[in-house]
C-alpha cells in the first residue's frame, strides 16, 4: 500500500451505513473522505486508498476500498491481511484501526502514512541516496517490524519499498500484508510466487516452497543496498535473469557452496559460473560493520541468513542512538526552515507535502 502523491476530491461521508459490519463499527460510520484516490501498491486488483479523517477524533486516516465481486466475494488476500494485521501490533507495523463491510465493498481502515520509501526516495538526496543517519534509522525499524513479525510466526512475503510506509516524524512501517502468511512446524509448503522479482530471494527463484522466515531476510538486504545507491541492487527482468544478476555478484553457488541445491525444481547445471564480487566495490559509501551486515543478510543459502533479531543486535546499530538525536536536530531545523518561508509567503501546502 502507497500512502502519497493524491488527487483532490471533495469530501464525502461514507456511504451504506446500515450496511456496515457491527462488530467494529457504529453507525454512521465516523470516517470522512478528504481527497480523491492516489497511487496504490496493493495485493488486490480492484481496490483503491484514499485519504480520510475521523470524523469524533480528527485523526487522519487511509481508507483501503477493496470493491467486491459478487461470484468471488472477499478475496482471501483482503481476509488474510484482516486476520494477520489485527494480531500484529507493532510500533513498525502499520495499524488497522477499523473494517467495514459492505455488500460490495470491503473498507480496511489504516493509520496515515505520509509516503512510502519509494516516494521519500525519490524526493530525497542524489537520486534517491539517503544519508548514514536516515539509512540507519530505517533499517533497525524494518528490522524490529520483521522480527516481531516472525516472532509471531508471520512471514510477510511481500518486503518491497513501495511496501514500507513513512510519516513526517520519521517513522517506518510495514504495509500491505496481503501476501503475509501464517507459518508453523512442521514447516509448510508454501507457494513460490511471492515476494516482487527484486527483492525474491534465490532458494525461491530456484523454486523452493520450503522457505521460512529467511526469505523476508534476502528482501531487506536488498532494500539496504538501494538505500545506500538510490537503485535497487537486482533488477531483473525475468525469474532467469533475477538469478543471474544475483550470481553475477554473489557468486553461482554449487553442491559444494549450497548443498542441495541441485534438488531444487529451478536449478540447472549450466548455470554460468560467476565468482563472487566484493560488495564493497558496488556500494562504496558503505562502512565496514554495515557491509558486514549487508553480507549477513545477503547469504545465498537461506539457512546461512542472519535473523532478524540477531541482525538487530549488530555492532553497525550501537550508534544509532546518537545518530537518532542527529536526526531529530535536523528535522528541527527543517521546520524552523519551513516556518520563516511560511513568514515570507512561501508557505508549504498539504498537498506538496505528500508529494
Amino acid at each position: 500500500m502507497e500512502q502519497g502523491n493524491h488527487g483532490h476530491g471533495q469530501s464525502q461521508q461514507l456511504k451504506n451505513p446500515e450496511e456496515s459490519s457491527p462488530t467494529t463499527t457504529t453507525t454512521p460510520p465516523p470516517y470522512i473522505y478528504l481527497s480523491g484516490h492516489f497511487s496504490c501498491f496493493c495485493s488486490y486488483r480492484r481496490s483503491q486508498v484514499f485519504k480520510g479523517r475521523n470524523r469524533q477524533t480528527g485523526e487522519l486516516v487511509a481508507l483501503k476500498e477493496i470493491h467486491l465481486d459478487s461470484e468471488e466475494g472477499t478475496p482471501s488476500t483482503a481476509i488474510r491481511e484482516i486476520s494477520l494485521m489485527k494480531e500484529l501490533k507493532h510500533e513498525s507495523i502499520v495499524s488497522l484501526y477499523d473494517v467495514i463491510h459492505t455488500e460490495n465493498k470491503l473498507m480496511l481502515v489504516f493509520e496515515y502514512m505520509d509516503k512510502d520509501l519509494k516516494k521519500y526516495m525519490d524526493t530525497r538526496g542524489e537520486r534517491g541516496q539517503l544519508d548514514q543517519a536516515t539509512i540507519k534509522s530505517f533499517m533497525h525499524q524494518l528490522l524490529k517490524g520483521i522480527a516481531f513479525c516472525h516472532e509471531n510466526r508471520v512471514l510477510h512475503r511481500d518486503l518491497k519499498p513501495q511496501n514500507l510506509l513513512i510519516n513526517k516524524k520519521g517513522q517506518l512501517k510495514l504495509g500491505d500484508f496481503g501476501l503475509a502468511r501464517a507459518f508453523g512446524i512442521p514447516v509448510n509448503t508454501f507457494s513460490n510466487e511471492v515476494v516482487t522479482l527484486w527483492y525474491r530471494a534465490p532458494d525461491v527463484l530456484l523454486g523452493s516452497r520450503t522457505y521460512n522466515t529467511s526469505i523476508d531476510i534476502w528482501s531487506a538486504g536488498c532494500i539496504m543496498a538501494e538505500l545506500y545507491t538510490g537503485r535497487p541492487l537486482f533488477p531483473g527482468t525475468t525469474n532467469e535473469d533475477q538469478l543471474q544478476k544475483i550470481f553475477r555478484l554473489m557468486g553461482t553457488p554449487s553442491e559444494r557452496s549450497w548443498p542441495g541445491i541441485s534438488q531444487l525444481p529451478e536449478y540447472k547445471p549450466n548455470f554460468h559460473v560467476y565468482a563472487t564480487q566484493d560488495l564493497g566495490l558496488i556500494l562504496p559509501q558503505i562502512d565496514p560493520l554495515g557491509l558486514d551486515l549487508l553480507n549477513r543478510m545477503l547469504q545465498l543459502r537461506p539457512e546461512m541468513r542472519v535473523s532478524a533479531h540477531d541482525a538487530l543486535q549488530h555492532p553497525w546499530f550501537h550508534d544509532l542512538p546518537q545518530m537518532q538525536a542527529q536526526l531529530l536536530q535536523q528535522q528541527q531545523q527543517q521546520q524552523q526552515q519551513q516556518q520563516q518561508m511560511s513568514g515570507y509567503g512561501g508557505m508549504v501546502t498539504s498537498q506538496q507535502a505528500y508529494q
